[in-house]
């Protein structure tokens, strides 16, 4: 149910934003059209603390709206507050595809309707719902296998309500790995059938072709539609950047400060300097660094090769059931495969060069690994389709090696792919959480594991200083690899 809400209400609320910032020009819209894609950048447990510190029964906003609102207004709880922490991660999923089918409808058929007497609502209804109807369903199928695999929301608003994330969890915790890898496969198979199930529904959808230059077409509305529409974009937008606002905030809380009080009263350096004291402040820090590289390192090498083989290579023909394979992991919820590693690698096999992998530092880059590198595969193929094969025909020609063949041509033209995806790899690495919560130990215990373990001993301001440095980890990744692909790309065009 909270996997159908959240699909639901994030397409709403990611549909309405990218027809805002498509049909409606206002100033700003540049900018804040960047800040509405932030969410996906946060790491699911830091997203769910600061709205909790925003929304929660104690939260800012909560206190606020307390005296004006009464006992209506009580803070989110509950499978409320789970779809609502769904619904700011994922939207994010639904405004990029829909911006993108937005921005390549042709005017044309906009201006057909209007001939023809349409209203813009019946010309939303009968041309632009069903031209956005494949991006609809990819995003859905992105974020119902996201929810269904949502382990960080249950477990802070979840409350008495099980979930089976947590259910898997709580087995595992009590040695039942029988039944944590009973439920792990109930959680599989419904995953896999709704991607298999709105997969092929995105196949039967229809396509709308265009010659030449699209002239991008914007829908004729009233003004007043109009400025409420952009009021109402203003106001989400608000919502949105509050948790993130108050990450930072309360990462500055002297501890103490903050009880009955809507802010802290007092503000200090203490808590970054705690931090920076204590001798075992750098090992989660160090960790997931150091198992980021290793994943990104290995779905490059892995990712690339299987799409270069798939797609330009002698498996082309075995392309549609690779690729099948291939993509399947990113399908499976990151709770299932850690119960399936530690059911593999809980004793020695010929696998893991006859030793004991789980307890061990290599079992949560491998957990990352496979969860991860379909993203890299993805958008190594879009970069290869992309790709003219005379340039490679030329190669042959002049007796190029195969090696020389791909790395003189070949890979100057992939790498911005190769670039964004292993970009993508490492920053849900650094954050990930649900695998990493069933497969740590305490020497290899992540950033995520960390902040969550400072939440359970009600250290809000040390949680949202470790918060605050794993956002700046993800801030200097993101521009370093913008740095990348900006020579990356003026080295191709060289």
């Amino acid at each position: 149910v909270v996997s159908l809400l959240s699909v639901l209400f994030s397409c709403v609320a990611g549909l309405f934003l990218a027809f805002v910032f498509t049909q409606c020009e206002f100033p700003l819209r540049t900018t804040l059209s960047r800040l509405a894609v932030l969410p996906i950048a946060m790491p699911p447990l830091v997203g769910v603390i600061a709205f909790l510190f925003v929304f929660g029964e104690s939260g800012i906003l909560t206190r606020v709206l307390r005296p004006i609102a009464g006992s209506w207004w009580v803070g989110l709880e509950g499978m409320y507050a789970i779809v609502a922490v769904h619904t700011y991660s994922f939207y994010v999923y639904f405004y990029l595809f829909a911006s993108t089918a937005l921005r390549a409808l042709d005017a044309s058929q906009l201006e057909a309707a209007q001939s023809l007497g349409s209203s813009p609502m019946r010309t939303i209804r009968m041309v632009i719902l069903p031209a956005l109807k494949p991006a609809v369903l990819a995003a859905s199928i992105l974020t119902f296998m996201a929810s269904m695999a949502s382990f960080s929301a249950p477990l802070i608003f979840g409350g008495n309500r099980r979930f089976m994330t947590l259910q898997i969890y709580n087995a595992k915790l009590n040695g039942e790995l029988n039944v944590a890898a009973a439920e792990a496969i109930g959680l599989t198979v419904i995953s896999i059938l709704f991607f298999v199930l709105l997969k092929a529904a995105a196949e039967g959808a229809p396509s709308s072709g265009t010659k030449g230059v699209v002239r991008n077409g914007v829908l004729p509305l009233s003004r007043y539609v109009k400025i409420g529409m952009i009021g109402l974009c203003f106001a989400l937008l608000t919502l949105e950047l509050l948790p993130i606002i108050t990450i930072f905030v309360i990462s500055f809380a002297r501890e103490g400060s903050w009880t009955w009080q809507i802010l802290p009263d007092a503000y200090t350096m203490k808590n970054y300097a705690k931090l920076f004291d204590e001798p075992s402040f750098l090992v989660p820090i160090r960790n997931s660094v150091l198992m980021s590289i290793i994943t990104a390192a290995a779905s490059i090498v892995i990712g690339v090769s299987t799409a270069y083989l798939t797609t330009k290579g002698r498996l082309r023909h075995w392309r549609f059931a690779i690729d099948l394979f291939a993509t399947m992991p990113y399908a499976v919820p990151g709770t299932v495969i850690a119960i399936a590693l530690i059911l593999a690698f809980n004793k020695p096999t010929i696998f893991s060069a006859q030793t004991i992998l789980v307890g061990t530092f290599w079992i949560l880059p491998l957990a990352y690994f496979i969860r991860l590198f379909p993203v890299v595969v993805r958008s190594t193929t879009a970069s290869l389709a992309q790709m003219d094969d005379s340039l490679t025909e030329a190669a042959d020609t002049f007796g190029a090696t195969a090696w020389q063949k791909f790395s003189k041509v070949v890979l100057p033209l992939i790498l911005p792919g190769i670039t964004s995806g292993a970009l993508l790899v490492m920053i849900t690495a650094l954050g990930e959480f649900v695998s990493s919560v069933l497969l740590y130990s305490y020497s290899n215990r992540p950033i995520a594991v960390e902040i969550l373990a400072h939440m359970r001993s009600y250290n809000f301001g040390a949680a949202a200083a470790y918060s605050v440095l794993l956002l700046g980890l993800i801030t200097i990744i993101t521009f370093l690899a913008a740095k990348l692909g900006k020579r990356s790309a003026a080295d191709s065009i060289t």
